[in-house]
């Protein structure tokens, strides 16, 4: 008899925690759905320019680039700046590029918006590499 009770409250108390540890891990997602509502689309593109780019046509990548914000306004965000890592790790990428969008659909009309191909006919003669990658922030 002693066992069938010790057994009935071994399992009442699994259940019990079962429930409440249900209950947390519930807690834990909505937290996180949250954030993610909080979240924000980045999109990080880095240049490598061909060797004997001169300092003007850089210019001009740059300004058109920076240009873009302005003319396509699905952009939340904008930042640029040039490499000053002491690591010397950066693969010839000497330009990073930073834009906020807030959804993936913000991002899918500046991918093939009229702005953002002529931008690319500007860079594209004196680009070696590109690298982009894009994230949701947490």
């Amino acid at each position: 008899m002693k066992n069938k009770i010790s057994a009935i409250i071994i399992i009442f108390a699994c259940v019990c925690f079962s429930f409440s540890y249900n209950n947390h891990d519930k807690d834990s997602m909505n937290e996180k759905m949250e954030q993610s509502n909080d979240s924000v689309l980045r999109h990080v593109v880095l240049f490598k320019f061909k060797d004997g780019t001169s300092p003007e046509d850089i210019k001009k990548v740059e300004e058109a680039f920076h240009a873009l914000p302005s003319k396509i306004p699905q952009i939340a965000g904008y930042e640029w700046g040039t490499n000053n890592s002491p690591e010397d790790l950066d693969k010839g990428f000497t330009h990073v590029f930073f834009l906020t969008f807030n959804s993936e659909e913000d991002r899918a009309i500046y991918l093939p918006h009229p702005d953002h191909k002529a931008f690319g006919a500007v860079l594209g003669p004196h680009l070696d590499d590109v690298l982009v990658m894009d994230y949701w922030t947490n």
